[in-house]
């Protein structure tokens, strides 16, 4: 079973910024979507953002312009630059990798963002 390692999450005021990252399976990195998604209590886990490993991105609407995704494929990295956060941005925050090759993904163990008013 491959467990991604997430790191970054914590405690901001609202308008403050936060950094997540995430330590994605080495082996078939370079195949694979890796993705941050988000999930708070009682509601379904939901997309955050996607990047290729050719460094295409797709975001939420409710993300663009705040957030960033990028990659580092050298060291098997994704990171999740968030800006502007707003109360509502508080989740937990879960990465995804995603093979594009056999269809399997795997997640991390989910890291908390709160954001106070």
């Amino acid at each position: 079973q491959v467990q991604l390692v997430e790191s970054g999450g914590g405690l901001v005021q609202a308008g403050g910024s936060l950094r997540l990252s995430c330590v994605g399976a080495r082996t078939n990195f370079m195949i694979s979507i890796m993705g941050w998604y988000r999930q708070v209590p009682g509601k379904e886990r939901e997309l955050v953002a996607q990047i290729s490993s050719g460094h295409n991105t797709n975001y939420a609407d409710f993300v663009k312009g705040r957030f960033t995704i990028s990659r580092d494929n050298a060291e098997n990295t994704v990171y999740l630059q968030m800006d502007s956060l707003k109360p509502e941005d508080t989740a937990v925050y879960y990465c995804n990798q995603h093979l594009t090759i056999g269809n399997r993904e795997y997640w991390g163990q989910g890291t908390q963002v709160t954001v106070s008013s």
